[in-house]
């Protein structure tokens, strides 16, 4: 079963139904859903998910977010992901957060929408319609 570290764009594509994108991310939180693939994130993603969310939500981000963590698995933030994101060259801290979380995890795969930001990495990096003609 593949274990795919999912970036905060697509979860916001999914939470938010993000014109262009939403079907795509759906389709990929059904494949977790039904057991297909094993989706992460990091614990980041979870803040930054509720501090967009709560604007247009107010409290029912958090239920919202009750409801999508039972979809993923949550990888914890620490200091040695902090310490080796701020000694990378990655230029984006954020993207330098998601990369050290998934790959300290042993997880190979990202799915993102900004796949430039990971150039380079040795990390495979798909965006979710190209992950999701991969698993036709």
């Amino acid at each position: 079963m593949d274990r795919v570290f999912v970036d905060t764009n697509i979860v916001l594509d999914l939470l938010q139904k993000r014109e262009n994108f939403y079907i795509d991310a759906q389709e990929l939180f059904t494949l977790a859903n039904e057991k297909q693939i094993e989706l992460y994130v990091s614990a980041l993603t979870i803040a930054n998910i509720h501090y967009i969310l709560q604007k247009h939500l107010k409290m029912e981000a958090r239920k919202v977010l009750s409801n999508f963590k039972e979809l993923v698995n949550i990888l914890p933030l620490d200091d040695n992901i902090l310490s080796l994101a701020i000694n990378s060259s990655i230029t984006d801290f954020e993207d330098a957060i998601q990369f050290f979380t998934a790959t300290n995890s042993n997880i190979e795969l990202i799915i993102t929408r900004n796949k430039k930001d990971f150039i380079g990495l040795p990390i495979l990096v798909y965006s979710a319609n190209e992950y999701l003609k991969l698993k036709k």
